[in-house]
């Protein structure tokens, strides 16, 4: 049987303690078992292994095959393992290349990682991040290598890899390979990803329910037809830079930012530059129109206003149909100058090479045609937007959604807009909700990591605070599924930017805040030390 038609295996598995961890053998033993494995010792169909290596801890590990583009010339590898690196054919016309990074101490769990933007490059920091908590971990190249979309080009099956097979290929393979070098079967399953990462996570839960017990999503890149098309509209709405309409870098990070913050801060109840729910802002620009003989670099023109409104508003489609969420106010210090408001096109790839298949199509000319064909066509089954998650439920899966509150690349409101879409769906109100999937909003959070708030949540290992299950979303996960504690807070961390390594190897800590659970709301009680977590609540 060819892989890309391999069943999805059943699984008998058991619970184990989160700290709970099998040391393989020795050193010498491990670097020889690393050393075996080979494409025949493996046996996996349509699987060429091009190299297995023991990496011990300490090394600075680099990639100089690694696709210029990727960013990741190296990574340093904190624990033990064995990395095993392979080529998977997934049909005729696509492969994906992929990883798998198995720790000398194993904590006898599975897990894959995802991918990010156009997801031609594998995690490295992803692998190393929890292969050294313990999990025998994959990630792949999402069958094209590179942050472009160019592979998509007249290319349906590696379209079909990027959309969903890659993730589903490297568990298939994954847990095989997992088994085999261990010589026992692995207890639970993971997914860790953010971005397209996320959506790849959704993915999973959607289509493949039994592919893993407990599922971390991050910023997910829900509805991806119509979210591409809410990326490009922004170009026609701000112009290029000598566009009346445009509206400069500056006047966003300064006099928009801190006129949304003056009106919308407080909302919570204290005043620190952080919006807890943003879907309270409903902001007006209009309110900074120049006024006759004022300073032109402190206020907008009428067309300047009408831009930042725009920019607010949500997409619609063909006879008035809704396509995307507003994007959320607050998101201004980043956005401003690196994507959706920078005057030039912005995420065209999808429609370029996927949905037009036209390289020379023009992203000035996005419009309501274009998100029409593009849900139409939905390439490779994209669209990750199924609300019907019963199957996943049943086999005992659980969910864990987070989004920050300042990411200016996916609108933090489409993940309520899914929430709900699910919740309407499966006739379940969030009460029935939470025994499966729990969706957290995380204030001051940018895109998957970064921003002004208490966004160190263990979701990447440079936003690691510690292990703890309440400050870990991964762990958190793992005391989901293993022992029931379903988290209902996540317990951020904000550093104080440039400074030196702490205590914790984090830095210095600014404040602490408990992020809520979808649909409470936090705010400050009124009494004591804001950046005490204990005087926050959510409602």
């Amino acid at each position: 049987m060819t892989l890309w038609k391999h069943p999805v295996f059943a699984i008998i598995q058991s619970a184990l303690c989160i700290s709970g961890v099998v040391s393989v053998s020795s050193r010498d033993e491990n670097q020889q078992k690393c050393a075996d494995v080979n494409t025949e010792s493996l046996g996996i169909a349509n699987a060429t292994v091009w190299f297995s290596e023991f990496i011990e801890a300490g090394t600075n590990l680099t990639f100089p095959d690694n696709h210029l583009s990727c960013s990741r010339p190296s990574v340093l590898v904190s624990k033990d393992l064995c990395r095993v690196a392979l080529q998977v054919e997934t049909s005729e016309e696509s492969r994906i290349s992929l990883e798998a990074w198995l720790p000398a101490k194993w904590n006898k769990r599975f897990l894959s990682t995802g991918n990010g933007g156009w997801g031609g490059c594998i995690q490295y920091e992803d692998l190393e991040y929890t292969s050294s908590l313990g999990f025998a971990t994959v990630g792949a190249n999402n069958g094209h290598n590179g942050t472009s979309g160019e592979s998509f080009l007249n290319a349906p099956e590696v379209v079909k890899d990027f959309a969903w097979r890659s993730v589903h290929t490297g568990v298939v393979v994954g847990k095989q390979i997992t088994k085999t070098f261990y010589a026992r079967n692995f207890t639970k399953s993971y997914y860790l990803g953010c971005s397209t990462g996320g959506r790849q996570g959704m993915k999973s839960v959607q289509s493949f329910p039994g592919d893993f017990d407990g599922v971390v999503v991050g910023a997910p890149a829900l509805a991806f037809n119509r979210l591409n098309g809410w990326s490009a509209h922004f170009y026609g709405l701000t112009g290029t830079p000598d566009s009346d309409t445009f509206v400069p870098v500056n006047l966003w990070t300064t006099i928009v930012h801190d006129d949304i913050l003056r009106r919308c801060d407080e909302l919570d109840g204290y005043k620190d530059g952080i919006i807890e729910d943003v879907t309270l802002c409903n902001y007006r620009p209009e309110s900074l129109i120049c006024t006759p003989g004022q300073n032109s670099s402190t206020c907008l023109t009428g067309k300047q206003a009408d831009t930042v409104r725009k920019v607010f508003e949500p997409l619609y489609g063909e006879n008035g149909t809704f396509v995307y969420p507003r994007m959320q106010p607050g998101s201004e210090l980043t956005g401003a100058a690196v994507v959706s408001y920078a005057g030039t096109p912005f995420s065209s790839d999808w429609y370029k090479y996927a949905v037009h298949n036209d390289a020379s199509w023009d992203p000035a000319t996005v419009g309501v045609e274009d998100y029409a064909l593009a849900s139409k066509l939905n390439p490779g089954d994209i669209e990750t937007f199924n609300g019907d998650l019963s199957e996943f439920r049943d086999n005992g899966g659980k969910l864990l959604h987070y989004h920050g509150q300042e990411d200016a690349i996916i609108t933090s409101e489409n993940s309520p807009w899914y929430y709900n879409h699910v919740s309407r769906t499966m006739e379940l109100p969030s009460s029935e909700l939470d025994s499966f999937y729990r969706f957290f909003r995380i204030s001051g959070l940018a895109h998957c990591t970064g921003g002004s708030g208490a966004g160190f949540i263990g979701q990447k290992s440079q936003a690691n605070a510690g292990t703890k299950p309440e400050q870990n979303v991964l762990m958190a996960m793992v005391d989901w599924v293993e022992n029931g504690k379903a988290p209902d807070t996540i317990l951020g961390t904000a550093v104080v930017p440039g400074s030196a390594s702490g205590s914790s190897g984090i830095g210095k800590v600014a404040f602490k805040r408990r992020h809520c659970r979808y649909p409470y709301r936090n705010v400050y009680s009124g009494e004591g030390d804001a950046t005490d977590p204990d005087t926050w609540k959510c409602i």
